[in-house]
């Protein structure tokens, strides 16, 4: 058994690093999911385009991009106000989590299907006529335009269930809509375009088609109520609306402003390059879309975690989650970007196959130099989600502001004129150098000297979460390791003024939780396990935290059940609910977490 207490450092602090290390990577894919399937979807609608409708296509699909930044940045929005909201309730008023589904559902609703209606509207209207110049680019925008209208409210209302989803651990099935996803956008994309004939119109339509697909795959389950969040308007707290708005909107900055550097950035290329440089930057862009996924994967679940950290006021796993991310997260980060690199042009021949076409060289620079900024962006993303989660509201508007437009745009209107499209690839590896100046002097401007470490860096208050002195982590890995917990939180109590009573019980307590856990939990698989228990006094309270990654267990449906021939069976279980002054179970994240507050 390994303890960490006071400044002591023990190897608990490690177990429970690595068990939250293991977390991250195995949610990791499953968020990607979640932001690949556009990008999958785009690349296949890149390939069609480029190989079978020409170049017009292509530029439709550039100039479409400012509409798909739009989306996703809405969709984040809700996405991760949502989060952190679940994040808030859970320890201060979880019976409200219900209401935060809801009003997220009727919202994503509401405002995906004003979209998709307003881009019908100004395409008749012919008001994307700004977007583009010539007039072969207009009519395959407008018609790209069309066939993607009809899939907007699935696309927005899916992304919103994925993370639902990923909150009770529903990964099977949020793989098996994005296989579907994929699968019904190829099919398509190939029956509409080949064989029907109907160019950008088939591509948005199949687009379209997928998203339904996915988004019924994941409705099933909610429709199905086996779910642990229901669908009710009639209880919903619609004051959640604007709180969901307030707290996701800064995730949502960097994309909405990406929206309008889109359009700046189109037009510096139209003009200095032409419409050749728009058709390379649509190749380059989709293909890398897909890679994108990995650094907004890594944020995603970094958000989860920094969210439930920070309604839980756990200092350290806000502080090692960051650690993960640019640790072992970075790694994975450098050496894709290398692949990328090296590839750059058996990539460029997916689209081009002819070198000495201008469109041909334009393309490969961008797959050389493009992913050069992908670690830096990494580092300012994952910046981005802690200021939000943790409501540093300067911070979090500043850093998205730039690293969504101000850095690039800037840097463009200086380089493009000069290098052309070489001019814009470098602007984005810029951007990342400025976003980094941007995070370090925040920091030097908060803590008023130059931050010394990470936790300096995230500039966290000194009166958040217990002091050191005041908590004590036990690793526990065995049920002869749980015999001697009891002694030392009696002993930990006592140190902090806790009266013998309250002492004995929370040792009590303690112990006969975490038997149950290793009982019920280890025995279950071949999977290694550990039970990681918090101790914290905090307002005079014992705060006792159980987190495992055994299978399910919630011990107050023990707790309700009194077997007539066996009357002592889960009597310690009731003994525990009886004696706490408060029991909570969760089953978040793939960890079960119970918190007794003595």
């Amino acid at each position: 058994m390994n303890v960490k207490s006071g400044t002591q450092e023990f190897k608990s602090g490690t177990q429970e690093y690595k068990l939250l290390s293991r977390l991250f990577f195995r949610l990791l894919p499953y968020q990607i999911l979640l932001i690949v399937i556009n990008a999958v979807n785009g690349i296949v609608d890149s390939l069609y385009a480029s190989n079978v409708v020409g170049k017009a296509a292509m530029s439709a699909i550039g100039a479409y991009s400012p509409i798909n930044h739009f989306l996703y940045a809405a969709s984040i929005m809700l996405v991760s106000g949502s989060q952190i909201l679940y994040g808030r309730y859970i320890s201060k008023s979880r019976k409200h989590i219900r209401s935060v589904f809801s009003v997220n559902l009727a919202v994503s609703v509401g405002l995906s299907v004003l979209t998709a209606l307003l881009m019908v509207l100004a395409a008749a209207g012919g008001l994307t006529g700004h977007l583009v110049s010539e007039e072969a680019d207009l009519l395959m925008l407008n018609r790209y335009i069309y066939g993607q209208a009809i899939g907007i409210p699935a696309l927005v209302v899916g992304q919103q269930l994925f993370a639902f989803l990923s909150l009770e651990n529903q990964t099977k099935r949020t793989m098996a809509a994005s296989i579907a996803c994929f699968v019904t956008n190829v099919v398509a994309d190939h029956l509409f375009i080949v064989v029907f004939g109907l160019d950008n119109l088939g591509l948005g339509l199949a687009t379209a088609l997928s998203m339904w697909v996915f988004l019924a795959i994941q409705a099933a389950y909610y429709l199905a109520g086996r779910s642990e969040w229901k669908i009710s308007l009639r209880g919903c707290q619609w004051t959640d609306a604007p709180a969901i708005v307030r707290l996701g909107y800064p995730g949502a900055i960097s994309r909405f402003v990406e929206m309008f550097r889109c359009f700046i950035v189109n037009a510096l290329i139209l003009r200095f390059v032409g419409s050749v440089g728009l058709s390379s930057f649509a190749a380059s862009n989709s293909l890398l879309a897909v890679i994108w996924p990995l650094p907004f994967g890594m944020v995603a679940v970094a958000r989860m975690f920094f969210s439930i950290s920070i309604g839980e006021k756990d200092r350290k796993t806000m502080v090692d989650t960051m650690r993960v991310v640019f640790t072992k997260g970075m790694m994975v980060m450098i050496v894709v970007v290398a692949a990328l690199v090296l590839l750059a042009e058996p990539l460029t021949m997916l689209f081009y196959r002819d070198p000495s076409d201008p469109v041909y060289h334009m393309t490969v620079m961008g797959f050389r130099l493009l992913p050069l900024c992908m670690p830096l962006s990494l580092v300012s993303l994952t910046f981005s989600s802690y200021a939000q989660t943790a409501e540093k509201k300067i911070f979090s508007i500043i850093l998205p502001i730039v690293d969504g437009a101000l850095g690039v745009t800037l840097c463009s209107l200086v380089l493009i004129p000069l290098l052309k499209m070489n001019g814009l690839y470098i602007s984005n590896i810029l951007n990342g150098v400025i976003c980094a100046a941007v995070i370090f002097a925040n920091a030097r401007l908060v803590l008023k000297r130059n931050p010394k470490n990470l936790e300096d860096l995230m500039t966290i208050p000194d009166d958040f979460g217990a002091g050191e002195d005041d908590y004590m982590d036990i690793a526990v890995h065995s049920i002869e390791e749980v015999q001697t917990i009891s002694e030392q939180v009696i002993r930990f109590s006592l140190d902090h003024g806790v009266d013998r009573r309250r002492a004995t019980i929370a040792g009590l307590c303690l112990e006969d939780m975490a038997g149950h856990v290793i009982l019920h939990g280890f025995t279950k698989d071949k999977k290694p396990h550990s039970v990681d228990i918090r101790v914290v006094h905090s307002d005079d309270e014992v705060i006792l935290r159980i987190r495992d990654d055994c299978i399910a267990f919630k011990p107050s449906d023990r707790a309700e059940v009194v077997d007539p021939k066996d009357k002592i069976k889960n009597c310690g279980i009731r003994l525990v609910y009886g004696m706490a002054k408060e029991v909570q179970y969760q089953s978040l994240l793939g960890l079960n977490v119970l918190t007794i507050h003595i």
